[in-house]
């Protein structure tokens, strides 16, 4: 039988990632502090021809909610995540860090770069939990 796959970006991917992240203890363990939100912004780039948003509200070691939005204007948050598709498949496929992405210019952040790098592990988790979402990308 052939594993179900969920677009990136999109609506189901989005559920089955806030899912899969509300049960990881270890994000729960590394983020059981944390307090804020997230836009997540999927630049064009190979297949993907127009911007996808999505947003992701996080706290004390759970999402709270997980849904797409309409543009990058939508919807006011304390966080700004933003790169190219090509980078986010490979963050996704674990094949770059969240943190070290930002350092090498293949992500934006808006927001808070202290507050990010005191939760680096929890963001680590946040991609290590992407990863494990079974993922057909466009």
């Amino acid at each position: 039988m052939k594993e179900e796959k969920f677009r990136f970006p999109g609506e189901e991917w989005i559920k089955v990632f806030k899912d899969e992240l509300n049960q990881n203890s270890a994000y729960e363990e590394a983020a059981k502090d944390w307090e804020g939100d997230f836009r997540f912004i999927v630049t064009p780039g190979e297949e993907l021809e127009k911007e996808m948003v999505f947003y992701v509200s996080l706290w004390h070691g759970k999402c709270r909610d997980a849904y797409m939005i309409p543009d990058r204007n939508s919807k006011e948050t304390e966080f700004i995540y933003e790169g190219p598709y090509p980078n986010w498949k490979k963050l996704i496929n674990g094949e770059i860090d969240p943190i070290k992405g930002i350092l090498m210019r293949r992500f934006k952040l808006k927001g808070s770069m202290s507050t990010i790098m005191r939760y680096s592990r929890a963001a680590a988790e946040l991609v290590r939990t992407a990863s494990k979402v079974p993922t057909e990308f466009v």
